[in-house]
Parts: structure tokens; C-alpha cells; sequence
């Protein structure tokens, strides 16, 4: 399935007071998931095994630019059922880049999803995402949404993370500069 969406990402102390702010609104409360993403080497672009404690997994290819602010992805999305030989031969023919562990609380508003991470070994943010997967917006909608949801929740320009979670943990061992 292919996919577009615009997305930011912001360090943030707790979810609290972010969290009471979207609550506001209403959203749908998809719950809580424990998700591995295992991140392989590519020439280019990203490709994750994303696992999710009791759910189906997820293998994603995706293109997208370390830019602050509200940035676009190009992604294709397979989902499939949990299966170690797929895990294992990537792993085998491309290498495991770095894994990331996080604890994630989604909600939802129409097609923007909102995500309440706690990495291990990053800290606290909080993502969200103007997702569409079926040609209803445009590139301009779509920052438009996500770029709404960062003045709602009062996002400072030093919270906005530029890298992807895998980028911040290869950051900090040292593996890629700033």
C-alpha cells in the first residue's frame, strides 16, 4: 500500500500536557502499543520491521528528508502476519542498522494520527502525522493538518526533532555526526 503523509516529531518532557490538550478535542483512543522496529541497512531511503506486541507487523520503505518542521514521506506499507524467517532474512542479506524500542499511545482525528512515544533511550516525543492513503488530499492539505496540530500544541522550534528516532540512536553512539 502506498502511502503519503506529512509528519513532525517534538522532544518533550512528559505527555501530559500534551495529551490533555489533544483529550479536548476529542479523539479516538486507539490504545497503547510496544513496538519494535528493526531498521536494515539500504542504499538508499529506510526499510523497518516494525513488530507490535500482540498485533500484526509491518515492513516499511520509506523516503524522507531530515528537515525541521513538518516534512513529507513517501511510504509503502506491507502488513503482515508476525513471521521470524522475514526478520531473519533480512537480517542475513542486509544487516541490522539499529533497533528501536518504544512504547506508543495513539489517537486519532480524522486522518491525523497522533503519537505519544516513550523511546528507550531517547525519552519522551510526541509525533504527529497527516496521513493520506487513498488520493483524498493534497501535498498542501496534508502540511496544512499537521502544521495546524504544531501551532495547537504550542510546539517551540527547539523541540522539533529533524531525525528519525533511528538516526537519534545512531547519533548517540556516536555512528552518524549532527
Amino acid at each position: 500500500m502506498k502511502i503519503k503523509n506529512f509528519e513532525f516529531k517534538a522532544k518533550v518532557g512528559d505527555h501530559e500536557k500534551y495529551e490533555n490538550l489533544l483529550l479536548k478535542l476529542n479523539p479516538i483512543d486507539y490504545g497503547t502499543d510496544h513496538q519494535i522496529d528493526t531498521y536494515f541497512n539500504t542504499p538508499k531511503g529506510r526499510l523497518k520491521l516494525r513488530e507490535i506486541e500482540g498485533k500484526e507487523s509491518k515492513l516499511i520503505d520509506y523516503n524522507r528528508e531530515n528537515v525541521q518542521g513538518s516534512k513529507k514521506s513517501d511510504i509503502f506499507l506491507y502488513k503482515h502476519e508476525k513471521d521470524e524467517a522475514l526478520k531473519q532474512i533480512l537480517s542475513n542479506q542486509m544487516g541490522i542498522k539499529v533497533i528501536v524500542d518504544k512504547k506508543r499511545k495513539i489517537y486519532g482525528i480524522d486522518n491525523v494520527k497522533f503519537h505519544f512515544d516513550t523511546v528507550e533511550n531517547l525519552g519522551t516525543f510526541i509525533e504527529v502525522e497527516a496521513i493520506d492513503e487513498t488520493e483524498a488530499f493534497t501535498l498542501e492539505e496534508l502540511k496544512e493538518q499537521c502544521d495546524f496540530y504544531y501551532d495547537y500544541f504550542s510546539i517551540q522550534k527547539e523541540q522539533v526533532e529533524k531525525l528519525s528516532y533511528s538516526d537519534l540512536l545512531l547519533q548517540n553512539l556516536g555512528v552518524i555526526k549532527q
